[in-house]
């Protein structure tokens, strides 16, 4: 049977797969109605064996499944791991280790930016994924055999799609690419949930430091009370009220109720009087210590990057399709303004190791004038630059 829905399964199971080099692994979860995603199911496969695990078994351990993604002898791969990743962190309090996403490596084989499972299965595979259960609501038991077929194709293809790609990357010499976006992956910092930083996720307008001191605030105390309650951030408070609030710091309970989506009911509730709390840390916050404008940032810059950032735009297309790695990889439209303004001194990844190779070195020697951008024919090159 396909599916393990008891302990003494998943442990015979991943027993068999402690000698293998590698297993393939993907998660199916909700996360709707809570502000921790509900893991549904977990399949795993070997490179001879594959199994869907109902997590939402009665009774089910899932340690030997955490034992086996601790084991350093056996490669876990993933497309696309980071919420996969995510979620055995919050359950397992670890990483699986180590990791290899295709994803990953198929930007840096040329596969283009953030490429999706099924058009890179079908590049490398030639076979095509029914996705027809896609949207199926995974917490409903029974599973239907469709279901646990379209569930175990997500790590069957991806078996011969990472053979594929270690051999790619092998043969090009970028092994030790993937190895330093994997480190970033698999850093238990990468899915630290700073309360303190919710308030960048919330979009606003005109934004001033002291809007954003109390903006950061009233997010950081929504963002422990989801935790706690374990309910989306929108459910808790929704973005717009929190900016209402920020805006207008309301001081009595009276004024937190004409917010718009709280109301009297809850202003005078535990909730609003945490929120008045909030409001206060946020306006005893010191000038220094308030949060930076993005346009007092971005003002910081030197006048009259556009020209020159454009250009750098140009050599990175130009840059990463002769190389054949994706320029989302390489570096942002904020790295570029960066390069733009400050050269050599601006501290952005693509300056260093091999991003620097490249881009970051062609990039500097664009903008100290040492080189130009040119057309041959169909296509732009660099040439020297006489003195």
């Amino acid at each position: 049977m396909p599916m393990i829905s008891d302990t003494a399964r998943l442990a015979a199971f991943c027993k068999g797969l402690a000698g293998a080099s590698f297993v393939t692994v993907d998660t199916e979860f909700m996360r709707e109605k809570t502000y921790w995603p509900i893991l549904c199911l977990v399949q795993v496969a070997g490179p001879d064996d594959a199994r869907v695990i109902d997590t939402l078994a009665p009774g089910i351990d899932l340690e030997p499944l955490f034992a086996l993604f601790a084991d350093t002898s056996v490669l876990k791969v993933f497309h696309a791991a980071r919420q996969d990743l995510e979620i055995f962190y919050h359950l397992a309090g670890r990483l699986p280790a180590p990791v290899f996403d295709t994803q990953v490596a198929a930007m840096v084989c040329g596969f283009g930016d953030s490429v999706g499972y099924e058009t890179l299965i079908a590049k490398l595979t030639k076979a095509r994924i029914d996705k027809s259960s896609r949207f199926t609501d995974w917490t409903l038991r029974p599973l239907r055999e469709r279901q646990i077929a379209y569930a175990l194709s997500d790590v069957t293809h991806l078996r011969e799609a990472y053979g594929k790609l270690k051999k790619k990357l092998a043969a090009n010499g970028r092994e030790g690419w993937l190895d330093e976006e994997m480190a970033v992956l698999t850093a238990p910092g990468t899915y630290a949930m700073d309360p303190d930083l919710a308030f960048r996720r919330i979009k606003t307008r005109g934004a001033n430091a002291r809007f954003l001191a109390l903006l950061r605030e009233v997010a950081a105390w929504r963002e422990r009370e989801a935790q706690r309650r374990d309910l989306p951030r929108q459910r808790v408070l929704r973005d717009e009220a929190l900016v209402e609030i920020a805006h207008h710091t309301p001081s009595t309970v009276a004024e937190l109720a004409r917010t718009r989506g709280l109301g009297r009911g809850l202003a005078e509730r535990e909730m609003g009087a945490a929120l008045l709390e909030a409001v206060g840390r946020g306006i005893a916050v010191p000038e220094k210590d308030r949060p930076i404008p993005k346009a007092r940032a971005e003002s910081a810059l030197p006048r009259g990057l556009g020209p020159v950032s454009d250009l750098l735009k140009v050599l990175l297309k130009m840059a990463c399709e002769e190389s054949g790695v994706a320029r989302k990889l390489v570096a942002s439209s904020a790295d570029l303004e960066l390069i733009a303004a400050f050269g050599e001194d601006a501290k952005v990844p693509a300056l260093d190791g091999w991003r620097r190779q490249v881009f970051g070195d062609a990039a500097l020697k664009l903008r100290a004038g040492e080189t130009a951008l040119a057309a041959a024919g169909n296509r732009l090159t660099t040439v020297p630059v006489k003195p």
